[in-house]
Order: structure tokens, then sequence, then C-alpha cells
């Protein structure tokens, strides 16, 4: 991973917009799907599939790539949008969201995508994915770093807390978690439904390395994501205190955009608030 010198931040948060964009335009052409989360989640899988990752569109079982598990398959949208950003199909193919016989799913399915690697659907089981991947990695010899987006709700579930202490155990040093720490989830705000605070003290307290940043922050995330390479000893957790809904005022911090449908007149107001921020994002580049 090479250091984000200021053009080439200001080129992710260009492309974190697009995703933003696609991602709302594919939740309307489908009628459904989760919205919030996605959004919220952008500017972090801008920097991970344009930035951080070592991956090849043109290669996508290379043996050397790393590895990310999506936990938290409902915001799929949001690594649909990357992936096809990235190569690994037609852009075209974003707009088949949820429709019959699609490749791209309600939640992502191994061997469906490239670019895909592993099914998700059932909460706190993606963990669990990386550990056994990040730990396959270490007795065949190979160098790749593994990655695993998670919801904080989603650690409401028993296993999350199993893999978290197999991880700490084997030292599995490669396993970079991210948290999407958004507070929402579908019956309410999370610390309403089943509060988790404090995650800190919790991972810390499992043996874990733990960082805090603004999720919305590229820059922040870069630096957690150096910062985890560094670390030898223990597995590294960042927790990502992101926006729900970024970019689109009348969504952000609310709960019941976790999944719920646009109206014509919301989706356009979405759609334009999101291409004003293009526009000026692209001025400032000029």
């Amino acid at each position: 991973m090479d250091a984000l010198h200021e053009k080439k931040l200001k080129k992710l948060e260009e492309i974190a917009v697009k995703l933003r964009r696609d991602v709302v335009e594919m939740v309307v052409g489908a009628g459904s799907g989760h919205i919030a989360g996605p959004l919220g989640m952008a500017d972090i899988f801008a920097a991970l599939y344009f930035h951080v990752l070592e991956h090849n569109h043109r290669r996508p079982q290379w043996s050397e790539r790393d590895r990310l598990v999506l936990s938290n398959g409902h915001i799929c949208p949001i690594q649909y949008a990357a992936l096809a950003h990235a190569g690994y199909f037609p852009k075209e193919e974003l707009k088949t969201l949820r429709q019959i016989g699609t490749r791209l799913e309600g939640h992502p399915h191994r061997g469906s995508l490239p670019g895909i690697e592993t099914t998700s659907g059932p909460l706190g089981s993606g963990l669990s994915q990386i550990c056994g991947i990040a730990l396959a990695g270490r007795l065949d010899g190979l160098k790749y770093r593994t990655y695993c987006v998670m919801s904080d709700g989603e650690h409401q579930e028993g296993n999350v807390w199993e893999s978290v202490m197999f991880a700490a155990r084997h030292k599995l040093n490669t396993i970079t978690a991210i948290i999407d720490r958004n507070n929402i989830q579908i019956d309410g705000m999370t610390e309403a439904v089943m509060p988790l605070e404090s995650l800190r003290a919790k991972y810390e307290a499992f043996n874990w390395h733990v960082l805090e940043i603004d999720g919305n922050n590229i820059s922040q995330f870069v630096d957690a994501v150096w910062e985890a390479h560094a670390i030898y000893e223990k597995p590294t957790v960042i927790i990502a205190h992101t926006v729900p809904g970024k970019g689109v005022d009348f969504m952000e911090f609310d709960y019941h955009w976790h999944s719920k449908a646009f109206t014509k007149a919301e989706a356009k107001k979405a759609l334009h608030e999101l291409r004003t921020l293009e526009n000026t994002i692209i001025a400032e580049h000029q």
C-alpha cells in the first residue's frame, strides 16, 4: 500500500461519491434493499478497493491477493459498486440488483461474482470466516492480508466473540477487522436495542489492538490500516464511526433508512444532492 498523497485522496473522495450515486440508483431500480449502511461505508470501500487492497480484477483468484470478507452482507450494494468500478464486472450490471437471475443478490454469494470471497447472510459469521482464511494463509506460507467488514449490531451475536477469542489466541496479526459503528440497526439505535459499549474496552480485554476513527475520513482510515500493518503480535480492529446515509441529508442518522424503499421524490432529491457533491469535489480538483 502506497502513501496517500493529496491528489490521490481527492480522487478517492470523488470515487466515494460515485459509489454513493450507484448505490442509490441500484436500490431505486430494485425497489428494495439496504441503503443507510452502504452510503455510510462508501469512503471506506473507495479506500479499500482503490488504495489499500492488493488485488487484480484480471486475476480474481490470484493466490497472493488480499482477502476481504463482508460479514454484514446486507450492505453489499456498496461492495458491488466498488467491484464494478474496479473492473470485476460491467457497471451496467449494477442495474440488476435483486432482480430474478441476477448475479447481484441481496447478500453476496461466493461463486456468483468475481471478487466475492465468501457467502454472507447470517450476521456474525464473517469474522469466523476471516479467521479461517488468515490461518490458512499462515499454514500455506502466503503473505496476503485479511480484512473483515462488520456491522456494530452484529456484535450482539455470540459467535462474534468466539471468533475474537480465536483470533487473539492464534495471534492472527494479518487480520484487520473494520466495524461500521453507525449506531443504527433495523429496530432502532443499537444502544437502545442491545447496548454495545464499550466496544473498545471489550476488544482490548480480548487482546486486540484497537483503533477508533472517523469512518468518513479517508485519510484517517488509511492511516489506521498503516498502523494495523505494523502490529505483529495481535489482530487489529478499526472502530469506524460513520454517518448512516452519509451524503443525503434527509437520510443521515435516521435508522428507518436501514432498509427502506425510496419514493420517486426521495430518490430524485438524493441523487441531486450526490450529483451536487460530486461536482463540488471535481471542481476542487481543477
